[in-house]
């Protein structure tokens, strides 16, 4: 029995047993934006159901588990048999499951499907983000395998299915398939073409050996991976099934999983191919070809995936301060505290609108969308990953030392933060990768201006912006020193316009004044005083 020493007060109740998605006024205005009239009714009952489910209390548990019991890998079973399988706690393939019934690898076949995928992937990443892995490198082997019809043919159906079946057997006799990715090695990184991995093409047409090493191998438990392998006519994309047709396991040695500091739910591996049975995926010397749209997929998920991370960590510290109290009154009304949430909300709506309109452009599919997405994928996951980990410690920050405490879920949400900055090429590769569509694809620019340029003359800080970004386009003389700068402003600008144009008023004028007209410090809480900051904390209140 409980002293009266112990009575608890002045705490705010669990954030729980809501919808993830109806509460998120900037998501949801989204998907309206977005999505066809023919398939809102639809879409927006199904991301309905996926919020509330995300927010129940049993999922939300789900999550804790999946990451307090990290997997373990089994290398052998007990009479010596070499499996190289990995276990998992039961909460992760019932988040797992949930994922793929949601349609979470399911975009490619239906209409408004990466809009509805996207803003799902948004709303799922908030329970656990481990589970996003998978998910997304099953979703993003679709355009690498469309380079090879006869592939498609025999693994599409089964990658966008809605059926989750952990089983390893042969993926002729399963309803659903899961895709991981092996492209890095020790000795290259980011630098793929510095692949070591050997291909020896075999009797039968199209098919190879594999013997090799990767370093990073994503998902080990998946069905069938994409590989990167050096064959006789150079770098090549190849597909290697986890279990072969007749039933025998194939060569995938798993020899350790990596130690991570966060995203510890799902499990990340070194791997080792020793005559290891692949089918070639297009042709020869074409393995970077085939994996781009791939890189691109997945890019545009390490957005969503940061996006969704800043959400939680806003909703979660704007419904803490909404009940907590301290001198003499709610945090939430507090005029410092305010700003800092108000600064941090801005942040969130920033990523989250400029996400789903890169999953628009995947929709639309037209010339002009295509080339924006060259340039705005890149540039969007290097500052919206960035953004990620310096909002997550300052939302745990505004829980004071609860936020600090494990079970206030704060602390995983601040060890996840950095991972979509690092995974899928880190910040310097997307800002070359930013440069190289600049100096060789001019419709990507242009598309990008006219993006843009739909926004001027609302906001006489977003103009002076623009203006200046094409000062600093029309001279790339030693542009490389100064790529990272380039690309973050072409970010900002690129939400800037998006809010002025979408954005509720108060939402645009606090970003403009503080991210594009210079009126805001380096830490979150320094926006000018004289803005409606009470509106925007609101609008970002998780209440459904």
């Amino acid at each position: 029995m409980a002293g009266t020493t112990h009575t608890v007060t002045n705490q705010a109740p669990p954030l729980v047993q809501y919808d993830v998605f109806g509460a998120d006024r900037a998501l949801t205005e989204a998907v309206e934006r977005h999505l066809a009239p023919e398939v809102l009714d639809e879409g927006r009952s199904e991301l309905s159901g996926l919020g509330r489910t995300a927010g129940s209390a049993q999922v939300q548990e789900w999550g804790v588990l999946a990451n307090e019991n990290p997997p373990r890998l089994r290398t052998h079973d007990r009479y010596g048999h070499r499996i190289d399988e990995v276990d998992f706690h039961p909460s992760w393939h019932r988040l797992l499951g949930k994922g793929v019934s949601a349609g979470l690898t399911a975009a490619w076949g239906r209409p408004g499907g990466h809009v509805r995928r996207a803003a799902a992937f948004l709303v799922w990443t908030q329970v656990e983000a481990g589970n996003g892995c998978p998910l997304s490198m099953t979703h993003a082997a679709v355009p690498a395998l469309r380079t090879d019809p006869a592939l498609a043919a025999e693994w599409e159906p089964r990658l966008t299915s809605t059926v989750y079946d952990r089983a390893l057997r042969p993926p002729g006799q399963k309803p659903g398939a899961l895709f991981g990715m092996g492209m890095t090695e020790k000795q290259g990184g980011s630098d793929v073409r510095a692949n070591t991995t050997a291909a020896r093409p075999l009797a039968e047409d199209g098919t190879y050996e594999l013997t090799g090493h990767k370093w990073f191998c994503s998902a080990p438990m998946s069905d069938a991976f994409l590989v990167l392998a050096q064959a006789p006519g150079g770098l090549t994309c190849f597909l290697v099934p986890r279990v072969l047709e007749d039933g025998t396991r194939n060569a995938f040695l798993i020899q350790r999983l990596k130690d991570k500091l966060g995203n510890r739910s799902n499990a990340s591996a070194e791997v080792e191919f020793a005559g290891t049975w692949a089918r070639r995926i297009g042709e020869e010397g074409r393995g970077v070809a085939a994996i781009i749209g791939m890189v691109a997929a997945t890019r545009l998920d390490c957005v969503l995936g940061s996006a969704g991370l800043m959400r939680q960590a806003v909703a979660q510290a704007v419904h803490h301060c909404a009940y907590r109290e301290a001198f003499g009154g709610k945090l939430v009304d507090k005029p410092l505290m305010r700003n800092v949430l108000a600064d941090l909300a801005l942040e969130s709506e920033a990523a989250t609108t400029l996400a789903l309109r890169l999953a628009a452009a995947y929709d639309d599919g037209g010339e002009r969308e295509r080339a924006l997405l060259r340039i705005a994928v890149p540039a969007a996951k290097y500052w919206v990953t960035k953004r990620c980990a310096p909002l997550a410690v300052e939302a745990a920050e505004c829980l004071g030392g609860n936020g600090y405490v494990e079970e206030s879920g704060m602390p995983r949400l601040v060890r996840e933060s950095p991972l979509n900055s690092v995974w899928e090429g880190a910040g310097n590769v997307q800002a070359l990768d930013v440069l190289r569509a600049l100096r060789r694809e001019p419709a990507a620019l242009d598309a990008y201006l006219r993006e843009v340029g739909r926004a001027r003359g609302a906001d006489h800080r977003l103009d002076a912006a623009i203006k200046d970004l094409l000062t600093e386009l029309a001279d790339l003389e030693g542009v490389e020193g100064r790529a990272r700068r380039l690309t973050e402003r072409l970010a900002l600008v690129l939400q800037g316009s998006l809010l002025v144009r979408y954005a509720p008023p108060q939402v645009a004028d606090a970003f403009c004044a503080a991210r594009l007209g210079g009126d805001g410090g380096a830490a979150f809480g320094t926006l000018p005083h004289t803005l409606d900051l009470a509106s925007v904390v609101e609008r970002a209140r998780p209440v459904s």
